[in-house]
């Protein structure tokens, strides 16, 4: 008898563990899909990305969104996804008379992530902008219709995961028109309505608030969480300190008064190292750490955190083990209600960090450069926006723009700029006129091969560096710019 009544209560408890809970503001969401870590490394083979299931072994991550399906209409009218060195149309079939891969093979893959309370979503757009425009609002209804019965819970010959059912939608748009989006997440609510399970609805804006192109979307449908990705922008995560760019309490008041559902969790999108997003955007466990405690206790809308990708937090180390140490240190607590259902309980914000406590960011510039050269380099001129890559001259020294930038001075608060050593040769006078032609910059160019970009900068081979054009001017801050931006696929995000 007792044997008995200790199974039910192993099974109860079994349970209680296997079961998402977007209510928490411990949760941990990366992304997973584009060997991030495998293309900036490509030397290093063995750390390059493994199947989803490598990567479900703990409890560590929450949610996996798949990246990406990045082609709505391809051949034969159905979608295209790429999941690269794991599933592509390069090194696996098509379904007949389409461009659609077969990646049945995952089914078991996403079924143990499941069986495991995690929940798998399908990430769709990535950056290919023309692959994701709606022409009207009835082709959306007719898309969500067609991505129920691929990946979700219809049916269809031609389901890339099988028998898997996946459990929501992830957007990541970015470029084209958003416009109609809204007819397809409401036509996905309405198939998941009456459903057996729950499906999500996510979405990865840009920090700047609003997002260029979510932004309308966003306040026009209903969403369970957004990832905002705090990096390669003017408020990512290194300038946490700063309140003119650190904008989590624009999207926190966004959650609270504007969002159709009030009930939608806010997470801080971070690179997972180095390598997975621009110079200046990463911060350590252990500073994210403390950026978790301080904006948990501050704002109700946290949800927890979101990173690109696994495979890069995977090889840093066991990023995500260390930054999901921080997320369930003083995280919401759930406990079973009697029906058997999960409920979430009064966030905690017993961390023994308080909101006000400072934070200190890493160092604004980096060591000097050995030579110094400002031969043929303009001036700086807080008239002129710059984006990454682009370089000037400053009280005496070459500097090289981390992001889009205007009005900040090189050295200033802002960290704007990085400080590239003292100019060891002399510098020609340049002209307003002439600083605003490219010409007269270093810019960073990028060059798509296959399905990976790659940029090239002097003397250094980096990742593909998203140039966001977001940021306003300091006396506009902190007022909306949507200036859309450009990010490579696999360079999250």
């Amino acid at each position: 008898m007792l044997q008995a009544l200790w199974l039910l209560v192993f099974a109860a408890g079994w349970n209680y563990v296997l079961c998402f809970d977007n209510s928490r503001n411990d949760n941990l969401a990366v992304y997973w899909g584009q060997n991030s870590y495998g293309v900036t490394h490509p030397s290093d083979t063995a750390n390059a990305q493994k199947t989803l299931s490598f990567y479900c072994a703990d409890n560590t991550v929450d949610v996996f969104p798949l990246a990406f399906l990045d082609n709505f209409f391809d051949t034969g009218g159905l979608p295209h996804i790429d999941l690269s060195n794991i599933c592509s149309t390069a090194n696996n079939p098509v379904f007949n008379g389409t461009n659609l891969v077969n990646c049945q093979f995952l089914a078991s893959d996403i079924q143990t992530c499941q069986s495991k309370g995690k929940i798998v979503t399908l990430s769709m757009g990535g950056g290919a902008a023309g692959g994701t425009i709606f022409s009207s609002a009835s082709q959306a209804t007719s898309f969500a219709d067609q991505i129920w019965n691929l990946f979700l819970g219809g049916s269809s010959s031609t389901r890339p995961f099988g028998a898997a059912v996946l459990d929501g939608v992830d957007l990541d748009i970015e470029g084209g028109s958003t416009v109609y989006y809204d007819s397809f997440i409401n036509q996905i609510r309405s198939h998941a309505a009456g459903a057996s399970k729950p499906y999500y609805i996510t979405a990865a804006p840009q920090c700047p608030f609003p997002d260029a192109y979510l932004g309308t979307v966003l306040n026009a449908a209903p969403f369970d969480a957004v990832y905002p990705q705090f990096y390669n922008n003017y408020c990512s995560l290194p300038n946490y300190n700063n309140p003119q760019d650190w904008d989590f309490s624009q999207w926190d008041n966004w959650a609270k008064n504007t969002a159709i559902n009030k009930n939608v969790k806010v997470y801080i999108g971070a690179p997972a190292s180095t390598t997975a997003a621009n110079a200046g955007s990463y911060v350590d466990s252990a500073t994210l750490g403390t950026i978790i405690q301080q904006t948990r206790a501050t704002y109700s809308s946290f949800g927890g955190v979101m990173m690109w990708d696994e495979s890069q937090a995977y090889a840093n180390g066991r990023y995500d083990v260390a930054v999901k140490a921080s997320l369930t240190s003083g995280g919401s607590v759930t406990t079973p209600s009697s029906s058997g259902t999960i409920t979430a309980s009064t966030p905690t914000s017993s961390s023994s960090l308080s909101s006000s406590t400072s934070l200190t960011p890493p160092p604004t510039t980096s060591t000097p450069a050995s030579s110094g050269s400002c031969a043929g380099v303009a001036a700086w001129s807080s008239a002129i926006a710059y984006t990454a890559g682009q370089q000037v001259v400053y009280n005496g020294h070459l500097w090289t723009a981390k992001w889009w930038t205007q009005a900040d001075a090189p050295g200033g608060a802002a960290g704007d700029w990085t400080d590239d050593g003292a100019c060891t040769t002399p510098v020609a006078a340049v002209t307003d006129a002439a600083m605003a032609s490219p010409s007269n910059h270093v810019i960073a160019t990028v060059a798509t091969t296959g399905h990976a970009s790659v940029i090239s900068a002097p003397g250094k081979a980096s990742p593909a560096a998203k140039a966001n054009n977001t940021k306003p001017i300091a006396s506009q801050r902190p007022q909306n710019s949507t200036t859309p931006s450009n990010r490579s696929r696999w360079f999250r995000l």
